[in-house]
């Protein structure tokens, strides 16, 4: 029997993403082991760790894409294992690479994704018009994705997820394959993010957490070894051991 989705806890007193003893295991490699976090809402967060640390597993369960295999995962109080499309109501999303129809332009490809997502008329003309503005691709609007740079390719998929006004944004690598004044650029969208929307990214870059976000975890061989605010976790003397093949002790923790 189907169990009744719960009403969001975010409603009332905001309820914000619980982990408790996440685990996510393909086969016996565990990419995520026993982790245990909570994020505010509103919160600026960033989860760093090297490659193959767990982050984009982590995020992909969040999005309700992923199961885990064991332990508690919630966002606003409803679990995305169980009720996904409840999730990705409450989230705009853009993964680490971009996965483009190279046939569609990009306009009209923001307006399949917008309708996918229930806009509608004015409201998703509106919103495609908003995107393109903010992410500066009114120079490629007209032209299909397949012809883009892999620069203007993550744009668009960044744009992508602003074109409904989620309360959860959830970005993973969001600066990768762009060039310096276009990481500028897309640092600074970020930064003006509204204050009602939480921001979770997914980063190996010490420099963008510092300056899109006030706290932090550290994910090292799927384990949360450090955790705190941003300045305190990644300022510290020893920062790169977080990152090696055998990290030092647990970070700043709160």
């Amino acid at each position: 029997m189907n169990q009744a989705m719960p009403e969001p806890a975010s409603r009332a007193a905001g309820a914000g993403v619980t982990a408790r003893a996440l685990t996510r295991r393909f086969g016996n490699h565990l990419a995520i082991d026993r982790i245990d976090l909570q994020i505010a809402p509103g919160a600026r967060f960033s989860l760093l760790g090297a490659n193959g640390a767990g982050k984009t597993s982590f995020l992909r369960m969040l999005t309700g894409f992923l199961l885990p295999t064991s332990g508690e995962l919630t966002l606003d109080g409803i679990s995305p294992a169980r009720h996904p499309h409840a999730v990705n109501k409450q989230i705009g999303f853009a993964m680490e690479t971009a996965r483009l129809d190279p046939d569609l332009r990009v306009s009209a490809l923001l307006r399949f994704l917008g309708g996918a997502r229930g806009l509608r008329g004015r409201a998703l003309e509106h919103a495609v018009d908003r995107v393109i503005e903010r992410f500066q691709l009114e120079p490629v609007a007209a032209r299909r994705t397949g012809n883009l740079s892999k620069g203007l390719e993550r744009r668009v998929s960044l744009a992508q997820a602003f074109l409904v006004e989620s309360r959860w944004i959830l970005l993973d690598e969001p600066s990768q394959g762009l060039d310096p004044a276009q990481r500028n650029q897309v640092r600074e969208t970020l930064r003006g993010i509204e204050a009602e929307r939480s921001l979770i990214l997914c980063t190996h870059d010490l420099d963008e957490a510092r300056a899109l976000t006030d706290r932090a975890g550290v994910l090292h061989a799927g384990r949360l070894i450090a955790q705190g605010p941003t300045r305190e976790v990644l300022d510290r003397p020893d920062v790169l051991s977080l990152f090696e093949t055998r990290p030092a002790a647990k970070g700043a923790h709160s």
